[in-house]
């Protein structure tokens, strides 16, 4: 006898992790990050002008990107506090953009509004990700682009998340992230609207001092790495420790004591007809 799939309390699900991301200081960790949105700006070959909305934004990487090329950007998250961020950033550089309050699997805006509409690291973390995926393809214009950057499963940052996985004892049901990150998920979830799909191989590089550093870091600012610790006792937490330790060993191409961790991801760019 075959059983049903577990279904997900996407509500629960949401919840939690909008608490994640509340936590901590991710525009420490966003920040370093910005060269990814510079190469996805140059990869759906924006031109000055264009109605561009950044969903997903964080503290705004792709938003400054499209910025810094005349775009005329919306940057839209559901956390107010890394908007606020991505604000401050904006105005440092006297770019003008409008910042908006928005849920990724529920974009306020009307169909077809955007010339192009981008997530760098951002959309793949949504609970409900076919909704979400169908609201890229809602706000994007008849023969607009989608641009996206997502970390594949096998990547650094993908087998962090099933370590953090295991000690947490996630269900299997619950959402994966990294499947944005895979070409077969990508051309099912998006193929039928897209008249072009380009998906490209990168590798993103984590520098820092030492692992153990980094490891400090991502559990002092990084919402989803500190929560985590949080919920375990002593013992856990120095698991977790070990585990991503032995990770970064397993990952460092740095031979002098600092860290530098290759991460691949997948750039991603549709265009929809």
């Amino acid at each position: 006898m075959q059983t049903a799939a577990p279904q997900i309390d996407l509500a629960a699900t949401k919840a939690k992790q909008h608490a994640a991301w509340s936590a901590g200081d991710y525009g420490r960790i966003g920040t370093t990050l910005q060269i990814v949105g510079e190469q996805l700006a140059e990869a759906v070959h924006c031109s000055s002008g264009q109605n561009v909305l950044d969903v997903a934004a964080g503290n705004g990487n792709a938003t400054l990107a499209f910025a810094r090329r005349f775009c005329e950007v919306t940057s839209t998250d559901y956390v107010p506090a890394l908007l606020e961020a991505g604000r401050a950033r904006a105005l440092a550089e006297c770019l003008p953009v409008q910042f908006q309050v928005a849920d990724a699997e529920d974009i306020p805006f009307e169909s077809g509004g955007f010339d192009i509409v981008a997530s760098g690291f951002g959309v793949m973390f949504t609970a409900d990700q076919q909704a979400a995926a169908g609201e890229l393809m809602r706000v994007c214009r008849p023969g607009g682009t989608i641009g996206m950057a997502n970390w594949t499963p096998d990547s650094f940052v993908g087998r962090l998340f099933k370590i953090i996985g295991k000690h947490t004892n996630a269900s299997a049901s619950a959402p994966k992230p990294p499947v944005w990150g895979t070409e077969a998920w990508l051309r099912d979830t998006f193929g039928a609207r897209a008249d072009a799909m380009t998906i490209t191989p990168r590798d993103f590089l984590f520098y820092h001092r030492s692992p153990k550093e980094f490891v400090d870091f991502f559990r002092t600012w990084y919402g989803p790495t500190l929560r985590v610790f949080e919920s375990l006792d002593q013992d856990g937490g120095a698991a977790l420790e070990h585990d991503f330790l032995e990770l970064i060993h397993d990952c460092n191409t740095a031979t002098d004591g600092t860290m530098k961790v290759p991460s691949r991801y997948l750039e991603v760019v549709i265009s929809m007809h």
